[in-house]
């Protein structure tokens, strides 16, 4: 009877800290996909034109060829006809959330102490990411050159065409090659923001993960896939046409913001109490001694 009286109890008090992180992440990322798609792709209905995320991916492709970088169609011609485009597909729409979350549960599991901070990165990364989706719509580059229909209204072929802009012949592999799921299902055209590029969050998560397992993993196999993962990232993101590279240089400044955040918030909260609260908190030198027994065999003099 005593035993299941104590048993039950610390078993709840064991339960909490679990059910206050999945509460925080579950609320966190509710609020996220809530307000992510109240902008972009949810405010396009035909035949109105999608002009803001359209001129946003001009400014984007003029800015990457003045800098060199505009290497999205190089990438994807190289995978298209491979089995590695199908893998990318499936890589792209599973990896962003299964390995996040693994790396979240692992660290909570094994570094408990240290969880809070990272988790904070994690959540303001995802926080500024959805400020990016707002401020900054962005068509991705497989619309760029995509006709707009009643039922998908998001591509821009006709904009391209009245502002003289050249065909880039971007492939949408998700939706001709196959995966798991396309962005033309009905279900999912209904939950998601097809403008959501800048900054990328697979780059953001990615990177999180990276750093957690470099910070934290002792096996150096773990330490090569913790780099191999973002890299293979911005392959899939590119390869797939789903993001340009400017997109994943945005997930990296969006993940240091989220570093210097929690590193701040870390600071804040365990900042040295005020002197009145040291005095409080100190306990006699008398009262905190334990005594020592001469003979006890651990004793070493």
């Amino acid at each position: 009877m005593p035993v299941e009286a104590e048993t039950t109890p610390s078993r709840a008090r064991a339960a909490l800290p679990w059910l206050r992180e999945i509460a925080v992440i579950g609320v966190v990322y509710v609020v996220y996909g809530f307000v992510r798609n109240q902008f972009g792709s949810a405010n396009v209905d035909y035949p109105h034109e999608p002009l803001h995320a359209f001129n946003n991916a001009v400014r984007i492709i003029g800015l990457e060829k003045h800098l060199g970088l505009f290497h999205e169609q190089s990438i994807q011609r190289f995978f298209l006809g491979t089995p590695w485009i199908k893998f990318f597909n499936i890589f792209y729409g599973t990896a962003h959330f299964i390995v996040t979350l693994g790396v979240l549960i692992w660290l909570f599991l094994r570094h408990r102490s240290r969880f809070g901070k990272w988790r904070t990165m994690l959540m303001v990364t995802t926080v500024l990411a959805l400020v990016g989706f707002a401020l900054f719509p962005l068509m991705p580059p497989r619309l760029f050159n995509a006709t707009p229909s009643a039922k998908h209204p998001y591509g821009g072929e006709t904009l391209a065409t009245q502002h003289h802009q050249p065909e880039y012949h971007f492939v949408d592999t998700l939706r001709d090659v196959g995966g798991l799921w396309s962005f033309d299902s009905e279900k999912l055209d209904k939950v998601s923001n097809q403008y959501a590029a800048m900054p990328s969050l697979h780059i953001g998560w990615s990177t999180w993960c990276m750093i957690v397992l470099l910070r934290f993993g002792k096996r150096k196999r773990t330490k090569y896939l913790a780099v191999l993962y973002p890299l293979l990232t911005l392959t899939a993101i590119v390869a797939t046409a789903n993001h340009y590279i400017l997109d994943a240089a945005g997930g990296l400044v969006i993940v240091g913001a989220g570093y210097l955040v929690a590193r701040l918030a870390e600071r804040l909260t365990t900042r040295s109490p005020a002197p009145g609260d040291l005095e409080s908190a100190t306990v006699e030198p008398a009262q905190a001694a334990e005594p020592v027994v001469a003979d006890d065999p651990r004793v070493t003099t």
